[in-house]
């Protein structure tokens, strides 16, 4: 069986846009190069090559050209979207992340204990935080980069305040499992001295005491990802 090569779909999905699934569509080579960001002689050989296929049928009418979609183009792109959708539903609703326990500056338990960011983290969380941030560094460029894409997801939002002398900024916090057995939570800072290789994360109790844990030990943080 022929199988649908990249740009063979694009093409198709442009035809589909354009109602090709039951009437001939009138196109030129050069609208649909433009529309799939190839140029016109790439277009036309796409059509070409599809036509052979029976992926298309094609009327020529002196300079007119128009496009109808066949029984089998469109029974190839349903299931290909199916492959699609099934890949999309099934993928990890979590990213797990791995580091080295790394002392922090200090200022966690501070920045916690404020009454602007308590009060949220009860409503929002359900708990106040112990005082102080666990802080991971991570060691892989992998595992780096993945926690990037925290910065831009929504997260629970704890809201900047002011106390009238400064402002402190929001936070974001994320379920995690801190060595797949503790529940806490990653915190994404507005304001941080960190850079992208140590992560933060938070817990009703005292990490470092609950898991057993001193600077030096590696640990594992299996991240939820709100949908």
């Amino acid at each position: 069986m022929t199988e649908l090569k990249i740009q063979h779909i694009l093409t198709l999905s442009y035809l589909l846009s354009k109602g090709a699934k039951y009437n001939y569509v009138t196109i030129t080579t050069s609208s649909l190069g433009k529309n799939i960001d190839k140029s016109q002689q790439a277009a036309s050989k796409h059509l070409l090559e599809l036509e052979q296929n029976k992926f298309i049928t094609r009327i020529i009418s002196g300079r007119n050209l128009s496009v109808k979609i066949t029984s089998k183009g469109f029974s190839e792109m349903v299931k290909l979207s199916s492959i699609l959708q099934k890949s999309l539903d099934s993928s990890p609703s979590h990213v797990d992340l791995k580091g080295t326990l790394v002392s922090g500056m200090g200022e966690g338990a501070y920045y916690m204990g404020l009454k602007g960011y308590t009060k949220q983290f009860k409503s929002k969380i359900g708990y106040v935080p112990f005082p102080g941030t666990l802080n991971v560094r991570l060691d892989k460029k992998i595992h780096q980069e993945s926690i990037k894409q925290f910065e831009t997801l929504d997260g629970i939002k704890i809201k900047s305040f002011s106390d009238g002398k400064r402002t402190y900024g929001w936070v974001k916090c994320f379920s995690a499992k801190l060595n797949n057995s503790i529940n806490c939570q990653l915190i994404i800072l507005e304001r941080t001295h960190h850079d992208d290789s140590v992560i933060e994360l938070i817990s009703k109790t005292c990490l470092r005491k609950n898991g057993k844990l001193k600077d030096g030990s590696k640990v594992s943080i299996k991240i939820e990802i709100n949908s």
